[in-house]
């Protein structure tokens, strides 16, 4: 098929690229020729593991092109998908404008008949709001078209991966010979499908990453509980996860979620229902205990310091998850910040998401390394899992550190191993281990 992807973020320029990987001659195209200039070159906007080897080879092939030119993208397709950003706007809600945006293009170059397809994660009731702008827009008042929600469920660090091999493929469509459209473009991938109507299509995205965000808060809450019990949250989670009914998957105790996803959607999803005159209070509460780990975690360290004032923190992981550089909800963001009003000194080490913060902390200094982010050090503070964190040589980490203090905001070390190495080691939901005197 020819089909046009407007939008190359994450979820367009994957998608796009996937879908040209399995045969398909797509035009992935955006209003920002500056990103487009990028593409063309053959330099990725965005760091995803394995996008630009894919694009590469699908380009050299011709059946991937990337343009500015909208109007035309949109003539020359059989098949349109939108996949625009939707930011939090105004009551948590999401702020559809360039959703919108697109919809006028669309209808002034509806030519024939085509699939509209929405991407883009939206509020239930979008699809209308879609069809309804292209029906009072285009030109052609003769032509038809539909409008299908193709909800997406890609991961940042492993979004080939989930495009490629997802759980499931959600198509929502006004009617079977519509949805079969869109089931064709995914056949190769052999996974299961479900097609739905449009606005179910719309609620299994929000309703799948509010109940993801909800297990995070809740194993959060469980965390804090422990802390003050003496108890293990690792433990608990792993006696909980064998529990098939609840599963051991997002049950990891921390600073609670980030990224694109879960802030926005969970948000926005309160709101969602609000508008339809539902008090969402779980989902509220899950958001208020993901705001306040972040903070928590920071008072702990000004509790075990007693002051951070002139303090020297070393501040391993800037990124939201390992294998990005996405620092969109970073809870990074917000320690660093906390550290700051107290009067730390601060040094960070990423191996991806540097150049992404310096834009927002000029002030604080950059490592080479993690050993660089050590050197006289009075606490480490570990943020984000990144596997060379995981495996590092602790050893030398403690000869360079000032005082051997680390705050484990992920859970990523053995607490008895800590100990007996010489560290004071503070995680999220486990009892702090002291250095061992013998």
């Amino acid at each position: 098929m020819n089909l046009c992807v407007i939008g190359t973020g994450y979820v367009g320029l994957v998608t796009g690229t996937v879908f040209a990987d399995l045969g398909n001659n797509v035009v992935c195209c955006d209003n920002d020729a500056s990103k487009i200039d990028m593409l063309d070159r053959g330099e990725m906007p965005i760091y995803e593991p394995g996008l630009e080897e894919m694009v590469k080879r699908n380009v050299e092939d011709g059946r991937l092109t990337f343009s500015t030119d909208l109007d035309k993208a949109v003539r020359d397709s059989e098949v349109v998908f939108i996949a625009v950003g939707t930011p939090t706007g105004n009551n948590g809600y999401a702020d559809l404008s360039a959703v919108k945006d697109v919809a006028k293009v669309i209808a002034r170059n509806l030519d024939r008949y085509k699939v509209i397809v929405n991407k883009s994660t939206v509020p239930v009731g979008t699809g209308d709001l879609v069809r309804e702008i292209i029906d009072i827009n285009k030109v052609r008042l003769d032509v038809e078209f539909d409008v299908v929600s193709n909800p997406e469920f890609l991961r940042e660090g492993n979004a080939i991966n989930d495009t490629l091999r997802p759980d499931r493929i959600v198509i929502g469509a006004p009617s079977q010979n519509v949805a079969m459209r869109i089931l064709e473009l995914y056949a190769p991938l052999e996974r299961p499908m479900i097609i739905t109507d449009v606005h179910s299509a719309e609620m299994i995205k929000y309703a799948s990453n509010a109940f993801l965000a909800t297990k995070i808060s809740f194993i959060n809450a469980i965390a804090n509980i422990c802390e003050i019990a003496h108890a293990d949250v690792v433990q608990v989670a792993k006696g909980m996860g064998l529990d098939k009914r609840i599963g051991h998957e997002f049950l990891s105790a921390g600073l609670g979620y980030g990224g694109s996803c879960f802030g926005k959607d969970t948000s926005c999803l309160v709101s969602t229902a609000q508008k339809l005159g539902y008090d969402f209070t779980l989902l509220s509460n899950v958001i208020e205990i993901n705001d306040q780990q972040p903070t928590r975690f920071t008072d702990r360290i000004k509790t075990a310091l007693g002051s951070l004032k002139g303090k020297n923190v070393g501040v391993l992981g800037l990124a939201f998850k390992p294998n990005t550089d996405d620092l969109r909800d970073a809870k990074s963001l917000q320690i660093i910040s906390n550290l700051l009003a107290e009067g730390a000194n601060v040094r960070v080490y990423d191996p991806i998401a540097m150049p992404n913060t310096k834009k927002i902390f000029p002030q604080i200094e950059y490592c080479e390394n993690a050993y660089d982010t050590a050197n006289g050090a009075d606490v480490l503070l570990i943020v984000t899992e990144w596997n060379e964190f995981k495996y590092i040589d602790l050893s030398r980490l403690k000869e360079l550190m000032a005082q051997p203090i680390i705050f484990d905001g992920r859970n990523i070390y053995d607490p008895d191993r800590m100990s007996r190495l010489g560290f004071d080691y503070y995680c999220v939901g486990r009892p702090t281990v002291k250095r061992d005197s013998n």
